[in-house]
């Protein structure tokens, strides 16, 4: 059945033949002047190798098959080479177990068997099952690698599992399945970025002695994660462009990034798998945004200009509804300055806008619950109540949201004419300041350039709510936010987090400095002025419109 012409591999008897020498008969028969090796052929060669080694042997038992029965030695080769086929696991566990009961080492059996001493140890470590699990095993109820997990299990754990196993109505966890039954995950010893020292909770090895998993998983990830924000910030200030982390679980697409050098604007994307491993891609772009480059460095005029970010950190949704909140602020704030409203509105009667006919920023929401938001808003609320007011004022119905409405006939123009002519001055300069304000178009350059000049002041105006945090998409940013309202400790350790989790940490951070008289209210930087983002990709349109303020004001 073996005999190809090259030696056959005998590492695994040759150590069983040097210390005892052969134990079966070669199987032989008459060929020629001499004999031929029917089974056995393996055995003859660790003799040879002994002999070369200058290692004495001692003469070999042969039996000898009847001449020309080649049916027979083909029988009896298939026989031999069969019967090498590996015990199964609980018989070998059996057989050491015996040996070891006779007071035989690790070492000696290893050297008997021609196997390794850590073969032996995982054998011997099936002695750590309950009586009923290896019956269930030795029967091939149970699969071996299910079987290898089970000797990490506790006693009790075992015999939960096989409560489970014993009944038709249950599944048991097996294989992977069962790791992370009992240790909540495959949380490895080498995926820690933190010194082992670190950790307090429970380590277990496995049985092969080869790999240790931690088995608490709270505590692996809040170190870890303290790990990863460490060396996001190292990558920071060693002047990466940006650093980017995954959400758990989410692979790290190579095919959808082209490498870039750092000193080209470069970013380190981080992997983080659920096992706890982590990457560092270092030097990548999306594909999308190395394209876009490209195609800009074509133009001369911008050759030098910073290439447009892949993505900006706040969606167009999120850009409404915090343009919309700072538009109602500014509206408010520009009440109190009532030359600054005249001037504003002399320059719309000279420059014109896309508002300059005379009607009123329609404030259109996205989403119905940035709409719902700007309606219960302070500032909004106050705007409100101002019209209230100027309407009595100009004996006008309350019809309508705005002041500024298209009357169209003569008659209704002349009669609101005549009751101008009658208020004092100061009602009509309230009067003009309210239409300037409602007629200020929201996302703007000049809306940013109005609110810095009067240092418009958001706190108070708006409180932390839902549907301004369920706008935020970016995870940088998240994290940033993280920072101001929970302090860079709770930040870390939610790094590799999912950004619905990093959400509900920030709101559970707002909600304990609520207790804390101490601390003002907290303000995104979205919502101050000037504005700022989180991040270098900026906030759209946003961060556009207020580059432009900043510009104009000097």
């Amino acid at each position: 059945m073996r005999n190809e012409r090259k030696a056959p591999d005998i590492s695994d008897i040759l150590p069983s033949i040097r210390a005892r020498g052969v134990q079966q008969p070669l199987l032989v028969r008459k060929n020629g002047s001499g004999y031929e090796i029917v089974a056995g052929r393996r055995r003859f060669h660790c003799l040879k190798k002994i002999m070369k080694e200058g290692g004495e042997v001692e003469p070999v038992p042969c039996a000898i098959m009847k001449d020309a029965d080649d049916a027979a030695a083909i029988e009896a080769s298939l026989i031999e080479n069969i019967a090498r086929l590996a015990p199964d696991e609980m018989t070998r566990f059996e057989t050491f177990a015996r040996l070891a009961a006779e007071g035989r080492g690790v070492e000696e059996i290893a050297a008997t068997f021609g196997v390794t001493e850590i073969m032996v140890r995982r054998s011997l470590a099936l002695g750590n099952l309950l009586p009923e699990i290896r019956n269930a095993s030795r029967q091939g109820d149970i699969d071996p690698e299910t079987v290898r997990h089970l000797t990490l299990a506790t006693c009790k754990q075992q015999a939960d599992w096989f409560k489970l196993f014993d009944d038709p109505q249950q599944r048991e966890p097996r294989g992977r399945q069962l790791k992370q039954w009992l240790f909540g995950g495959e949380l490895k010893l080498e995926a820690a970025l933190f010194p082992l020292d670190a950790y307090s909770g429970e380590i277990v090895t496995d049985l092969f002695g080869e790999t240790g998993y931690f088995s608490g998983n709270d505590q692996f990830w809040q170190l870890q994660n303290k790990a990863i924000a460490e060396r996001c910030d190292a990558y920071k200030d060693d002047g990466w462009a940006d650093v980017v982390v995954l959400d758990p679980g989410a692979y790290f697409q190579r095919w959808d990034h082209v490498e870039t050098a750092k000193e080209d604007g470069g970013r380190v994307v981080v992997e983080v798998r659920t096992n706890g491993e982590v990457t560092f891609h270092e030097g990548y772009l999306t594909r999308k945004e190395h394209d876009r480059r490209l195609k800009k460095s074509g133009s001369k005029a911008q050759e030098n200009e910073e290439a447009q970010p892949a993505r900006a950190e706040l969606t167009a949704a999120a850009q409404n509804y915090v343009a919309l909140h700072r538009h109602a602020a500014v509206c408010l704030a520009m009440m109190k300055d009532q030359p600054l409203a005249m001037r504003v509105m002399v320059a719309h009667a000279i420059c014109g806008s896309d508002l300059w006919q005379v009607r009123p920023e329609p404030q259109k929401a996205d989403r119905e619950a940035s709409a719902v938001s700007l309606a219960n808003s302070k500032a909004q609320a106050a705007f409100d109540a101002e019209r209230k007011d100027i309407l009595t004022l100009l004996g006008l119905p309350e019809k309508g949201p705005t002041l500024t409405r298209p009357f169209g006939a003569d008659l209704r123009i002349g009669a609101l004419l005549t009751t101008l002519i009658k208020l004092a001055e100061t009602d009509v300069m309230r009067i003009l300041t309210f239409v300037m304000a409602e007629t200020l178009s929201a996302g703007t350059s000049l809306n940013e350039q109005i609110g810095n000049h009067l240092e418009v002041d958001m706190t108070g105006l708006w409180e932390p709510e839902d549907a301004f945090f369920e706008l935020l998409r970016d995870k940088s940013a998240l994290h940033e936010i993280l920072k101001e309202t929970g302090g860079k400790e709770i930040a870390n350790a939610n790094i590799s987090t999912t950004a619905k989790a990093q959400k509900q940490a920030i709101r559970n951070s707002l909600k304990i400095a609520q207790d804390d008289s101490a601390n003002a209210q907290w303000l995104p930087r979205y919502l101050k002025f000037p504005f700022t983002a989180y991040t270098r990709s900026g906030a759209g349109r946003l961060s556009e419109m207020a580059a432009r303020a900043q510009k104009l004001s000097g």
